[in-house]
């Protein structure tokens, strides 16, 4: 249960197989927004918060939020905590995202562009920004792993009051 520091707004989905892009595994990008009603909270507690609020609890395989839901991702929501997540500057999260997406080759350029347009200046603008850490194995899940990639970015930005939850995965 969180306090009330973030306020869900919206999600972006952009699924790469919309944009004629056969490769080799249907991929995916999942922003959810949130407004901060404050921007002083520390990155800790705002993590925490992130951690305990319903919209966290999404397993995105397809059954979206589950409100009383015990999974994140291929994890166990119980494995997650503000420990989970590593603070990275922004040459990291766009090496994060850049690897992920250009791994199978160049983009086609209406995708391209609409990362340019919608994901990219998340993180450029992001005043914080924060990784989930690799858990292994043992953390995942009755049927974790069905991901091939999974990852995940926390994109703080003091300045708008936002806070996106950036996962991008195969499946």
């Amino acid at each position: 249960m969180t306090d009330g520091t973030l306020t869900y707004r919206d999600q972006i989905v952009i699924n790469f197989s919309a944009f004629d892009f056969e490769d080799h595994a249907f991929r995916w990008i999942d922003v959810k927004r949130f407004g901060l009603s404050r921007r002083d909270v520390a990155g800790g507690r705002l993590l925490a918060d992130l951690v305990g609020h319903e919209q966290y609890r999404d397993d995105y395989a397809g059954g979206g939020v589950e409100a009383a839901g015990l999974r994140h991702g291929p994890y166990w929501l119980r494995n997650l905590s503000v420990a989970a997540y590593e603070q990275v500057d922004g040459a990291v999260a766009h090496a994060v995202l850049r690897g992920w997406a250009d791994q199978f080759g160049p983009l086609p350029a209406a995708l391209s562009a609409r990362l340019e347009d919608e994901v990219h200046p998340l993180l450029a603008d992001a005043t914080e920004r924060y990784r989930l850490k690799d858990l292994g194995r043992g953390a995942f899940h009755d049927w974790g792993g069905v991901q091939i990639d999974f990852h995940e970015l926390v994109l703080v930005d003091r300045t708008a009051g936002t806070l996106s939850l950036l996962v991008a995965a195969d499946d």
